[in-house]
């Protein structure tokens, strides 16, 4: 009887084999932002609002000379100039720049799921689920800085396997474009194996990074505007669809007083009144807490389980990333795209143990991504104008961000108060 070679495919291989392979995941990353792009199309209103934005700032910097961040305060930081500019350099009109914008975002996710298909089955696993997460989540990372963000984030959990020094150098970058990533900086410290590991893998190589970009904004003119982004998000109230907003969103559904204005200044609705005001307040001091916290149970987990040090890095890393979604008093939609990269590479490097412990976030961050693009851009209308059951949808995915947070921190916390190394063949998980 004749026998199959090794080199001869298989006559029907399984549909999964299929989904893996190159030609497969190459389908799926076609067919995804293809889609994402017809959707983006047909509302494009929505969705490339800001995009057109950065359009004006990028075309009023070549050609009269004035730049944000260089001559005028930036609610983002100084680095974004470039992602900003680049696609208006040899375009004219609006629809010119937005193409070219949104071919670098494609390009860059390009290459963080090429990043996550080189981990062998699981990393291919792990690229299909975050294409899925994507498409859940709809076109409103493509029409946003976050959409430059949250591949920068992907690829730094995934270079940080191989590399820490480079992986901080991207996220510390990243930080400069905006702010989020920083958060890879904090767990990459905190996970950090030796004192000497921390100042060669993260204080240098994240130093170096901030001196070039600062250095930069100073040489351009920008003086104290380079740090102008944190005064402008401080002087923000309470967003609407934020989780912190969550009870005032609710409680409109029988106090009238509960107010949601839109504010032109920063095109976006905020909760008006002098108790949302107090939430934003205390927002602005529970994210600098919440990180701190976050980053000492990843130390102390570290510290008791070293061998462990890349999952943690992975649990602290989604930690700190919901937390600065959870505390945020802006909120905004897109910045649920910074919470599936972390889920992503802890599918794809996880250990056979622990990777069990992402399948429950991977299946709720799927549900938390298509309950978004309900939230925004497909009902947001009916979100403004108190609609009960798209309030009830805001406040179910506001609820799955919280216990997400709630669950990374115990995974944390569990890590940090157990016995250190124990013999082979134990559980990696306390």
């Amino acid at each position: 009887m004749r026998t199959q070679t090794a080199t001869e495919p298989r006559a029907h291989a399984p549909v999964g084999d299929l989904l893996l392979s190159r030609w497969g995941l190459v389908t799926a990353f076609v067919l995804v932002h293809a889609w994402v792009v017809l959707s983006a199309l047909a509302r494009s209103g929505e969705i490339f609002g800001d995009v057109s934005l950065y359009h004006w700032w990028a075309q009023r910097g070549l050609s009269t000379g004035w730049w944000p961040v260089l001559h005028e305060a930036w609610v983002y930081p100084a680095a974004a100039l470039v992602p900003v500019t680049l696609p208006a350099l040899g375009t004219s009109g609006f629809v010119q720049y937005a193409t070219v914008w949104s071919a670098m975002v494609i390009a860059l996710n390009a290459g963080a799921v090429w990043l996550l298909a080189r981990a062998e089955r699981p990393g291919r696993v792990a690229a299909l689920w975050w294409l899925g997460f994507l498409a859940a989540l709809g076109p409103i990372w493509l029409g946003r800085l976050d959409g430059v963000a949250a591949p920068l984030i992907l690829a730094t959990l995934l270079l940080a396997h191989r590399n820490r020094a480079v992986a901080t150098a991207v996220a510390t970058l990243g930080a400069w474009i905006k702010i989020a990533p920083g958060a890879l900086v904090v767990a990459l410290a905190a996970t950090s194996r030796s004192v000497r590991d921390l100042v060669r893998q993260v204080a240098v190589p994240g130093a170096v990074v901030s001196v070039v970009v600062v250095g930069l904004a100073l040489a351009g003119g920008a003086g104290e505007r380079a740090w102008s982004v944190f005064g402008e998000q401080s002087d923000r109230t309470l967003q609407a669809e934020s989780v912190a907003a969550t009870w005032f969103s609710v409680a409109r559904l029988w106090d009238p007083s509960v107010r949601i204005e839109y504010n032109d200044v920063i095109y976006t609705y905020e909760v008006v009144g002098d108790a949302a005001n107090t939430v934003g307040h205390l927002l602005d001091v529970a994210l600098v807490i919440a990180v701190v916290v976050v980053g000492l149970l990843a130390w102390a987990a570290t510290r008791r389980h070293p061998e462990l040090a890349q999952d943690v890095l992975l649990l602290s890393a989604a930690a700190t990333l919901f937390a600065l979604v959870v505390f945020n008093k802006v909120g905004s939609p897109q910045f649920v795209a910074w919470l599936g990269p972390p889920v992503a590479a802890a599918l794809a490097l996880a250990g056979p143990r622990l990777r069990r412990v992402w399948l429950v976030p991977a299946v709720a961050m799927l549900g938390v991504g298509m309950l978004t693009q309900v939230l925004y851009p497909l009902a947001y209308g009916y979100f403004l104008d108190g609609t009960p059951w798209m309030v009830g949808v805001a406040a179910v995915r506001n609820v799955a961000i919280v216990v997400l947070l709630g669950g990374a921190l115990w995974r944390l916390v569990q890590l940090a108060a157990s016995q250190g190394s124990r013999p082979a063949g134990s559980p990696d998980v306390p």
